[in-house]
């Protein structure tokens, strides 16, 4: 079961990358843009909740964000995809609150579960925060932040909202050194994606040494 949902994931992910590539190809001029910035605010509410269901599935969201970041400008593209993956974490809380261990068990690993809440019982809210910098997706981590009880609603929210700002803004910034072909963007872009990620396993490296100690 576990290699068909992988399985599954590649596929999708291989779907939305050939996707966003032909809308780059086919928006050289901008044309598609256009039609869709004519659709005023209801295109942009549109923007939003298509970036929140995307954020809901195994689906990197930076697929829509670069098409965002095109479409609407960089900081705009990135605010609205900040936006989409807060709708979708409070979604996300609301649907593992009603729907608990059964949907735990369909959508997300053991594994998974466990290093979440190992940090959350060590740690409280601040361990729900550095769990969310782990390498783990950020749609596993708001399902398994919504099961366990001792986590609120607010202390939920604000780390989910925070813990994507520096990741969306290195991607921006890594779009505007592409598109703009200027290297201080790109090297800025590289070195914010680049610190998050050695973040990221820098406290999962500590968590694995944390682990062995017991």
């Amino acid at each position: 079961m576990k290699k068909n949902s992988s399985l599954i994931a590649v596929i999708l992910i291989l779907i939305a990358a050939g996707l966003v590539s032909a809308f780059f190809y086919f928006d050289r001029q901008n044309a598609i843009s256009a039609v869709i910035l004519k659709l005023g605010w209801s295109g942009t509410i549109l923007a939003v909740f298509l970036m929140a269901l995307l954020c809901m599935t195994p689906v990197p969201s930076e697929t829509l964000l670069m098409m965002y970041l095109k479409i609407y400008g960089v900081i705009w593209g990135a605010v609205l995809s900040w936006l989409g993956s807060i709708v979708s974490a409070l979604i996300i809380f609301f649907i593992a609150r009603q729907y608990g261990q059964d949907l735990m068990r369909k959508v997300i690993t053991p594994e998974r579960f466990e290093i979440v809440n190992g940090w959350v019982e060590r740690k409280g809210t601040v361990g729900l925060f550095v769990a969310r910098l782990l390498p783990l997706p950020a749609f596993a981590v708001n399902y398994i932040a919504g099961i366990i009880p001792s986590i609120r609603l607010w202390p939920y929210l604000w780390t989910a909202a925070i813990s994507i700002i520096p990741y969306y803004v290195g991607t921006a910034l890594l779009f505007m050194g592409i598109t703009m072909k200027t290297w201080y963007w790109l090297l800025l872009g590289g070195i914010g994606v680049g610190a998050f990620w050695a973040a990221s396993y820098l406290l999962n490296r500590k968590k694995f040494v944390l682990d062995h100690r017991r």
